[in-house]
Parts: C-alpha cells; sequence; structure tokens
C-alpha cells in the first residue's frame, strides 16, 4: 500500500519501496512504502511486533532486506553495511544507550566529530590539537546543555543526561538523517518535556525519523505520523489526521491512547 507520494522535482530524504524481510519463514516487514521528506520529522508507531525496529535496523544497515528498495536522498543504501550509510549522511541513535561510559562528555563528543572532520586512526595523544575537531565538541556540547558537565565520566551522568550526550554523538558526524530509537523511554514526564525541546533545537533543517510509544511524545515532536501494523505502513500523515483515521483506531490508536488516558498521562 502506498502511503505518500513525491512532489515532482522533490528528492525524499528517505524512501521505502515496497520493502520486506522475512527471518526463515516469518514475514517481518510486509510490503512497507513510506517516503520522508528533507527537513521533516516523521514519528512510527504501532503495536509490539508491528516490525517497527526491524524497519529501523534496515534504514540503518543493520538488517539486509529480503527485497524492495530504501533510497537515501534518491539513492539507494539496501544491502550496505551501516557504515557506508553512516558516511552518506545517515546517523542513529538505540533504545539502549550507546556512549563510552569510561570517557567524559568531551571525549565522547569528540570521538563522534573525527570523522567528518577527515580525522581517521588520530592517537589520542595528537588529539589536543585538533583545533577544529575540538571547537566543533565545545559546542556540541552547548548545544545539549552539558557544557557544565565537560570533563564528567559519561557513566557518572545521570539517565537523562547520558541520553542527551548520545543525541550528541549521532548528530556529532554532521549527517543531515537522523534516526532515534525510543530517545525518551525511561525518562520522568518533566524529563520528557525537556528533551523534547532538545530534540526540536539540535535537530534543526535534518531529517527526524524516531520511533516513540509515548503518544505525548509522538504529537507534540512530529510533522507526520507512520503507522506500522503488521509489517505494513497503513497510515502516514499529519498528527490530527491520523489521530482521526479511522483505520488507525481501529488497529493501534484507539487503544493506546484510552490506556494513556487511564493512567492518568
Amino acid at each position: 500500500m502506498n502511503t505518500a507520494t513525491t512532489p515532482a522535482g522533490n528528492v525524499p530524504a528517505i524512501e521505502l519501496r515496497d520493502l520486506r524481510k522475512s527471518f526463515g519463514k516469518t514475514d517481518i516487514i510486509r510490503g512497507a512504502n513510506l517516503v520522508v521528506q528533507p527537513g521533516e520529522r516523521v514519528a512510527i508507531i504501532g503495536p509490539n511486533g508491528a516490525g517497527k525496529s526491524t524497519l529501523f535496523n534496515l534504514i540503518s544497515g543493520r538488517f539486509g532486506p529480503s527485497s524492495g528498495e530504501i533510497l537515501l536522498n534518491g539513492q539507494r543504501i539496501d544491502g550496505m553495511m551501516p557504515f557506508e550509510i553512516n558516511r552518506m549522511g545517515l546517523s542513529r541513535s538505540f533504545q539502549i544507550t550507546n556512549i563510552f561510559p569510561k570517557l567524559s562528555v568531551f571525549e565522547n563528543l569528540r570521538c563522534g566529530v573525527l570523522w567528518s572532520l577527515g580525522y581517521r586512526y588520530t592517537l589520542f595523544r595528537f588529539l589536543a590539537g585538533l583545533h577544529d575537531a575540538n571547537e566543533r565538541a565545545e559546542q556540541l556540547m552547548r548545544d545539549i546543555r552539558l557544557d557544565r558537565k565537560r570533563d564528567v565520566l559519561a557513566m557518572n551522568l545521570t539517565y537523562a543526561e547520558q541520553r542527551a550526550l548520545e543525541i550528541g554523538i549521532t548528530i556529532a558526524g554532521g549527517a543531515q538523517v537522523i534516526l532515534l530509537d525510543e530517545p525518551t523511554a525511561g525518562m520522568s514526564k518533566s524529563e520528557t518535556a525537556r528533551f523534547i525541546e532538545l530534540i526540536r533545537e539540535v535537530t534543526v533543517g535534518k531529517t527526524l525519523l524516531t520511533v516513540e510509544h509515548d503518544m505525548g511524545v509522538v504529537f507534540g515532536l512530529a510533522d507526520r505520523i507512520a503507522v506500522v501494523v503488521y509489517g505494513e505502513v497503513i497510515a502516514c500523515d499529519t498528527p490530527d489526521a491520523v489521530r482521526a483515521n479511522p483505520r488507525v483506531q481501529e488497529a493501534y490508536l484507539g487503544s493506546v491512547l484510552a490506556d494513556q488516558q487511564a493512567a492518568g498521562h
């Protein structure tokens, strides 16, 4: 089912064409189609087991598709290695925090910027002289509001601060397409509210694709919402349109919103 079209002359940031993925005899992604335009923020939602994480793993290269096409800025990337896709301008964070725990905040961010600035296998004893990398890391610290924790080891940060650091590492390489996997998982309501604002700020001008279960985050952050059910994108539209879509309500959204209202969210 096609859920989006591409305006004439526009090259999507991400495009999925009849994407399929099977593990043995089990079909997980069953002909997914999706178009994400440059600079757009799209949230992927769906019930547990719908294939959201598999879709992310296919786009970022962790899995290869069984069939179909994945395009990044008009170029096919299906079957490419994750590091190759990253060098083409796509970066992702993970549901489980992925940082260097025994390095400081500054050192984590500097590691993230080295490759994008043309440095490859630079020994640590030379890093102090890399002024462009150091300046970029300092700016990133300010952007993610961790400049006061510059020399704190990552393992000693709070959970929310570690997630902010991971966002910083994700954008450190200058990627224009960012994938965030449940960025607010495990946060309190106040932490979540601050984190949404942080994500908005650091992804200005970038394309954002995120998997998220918290409907408050989804409706507060996304320009459009893609609903995945049984491995298919059954709808991709504005938050208001998705909220009102009878098929989405029947398949997923109505029960989730009811559950969250009952829980006081």
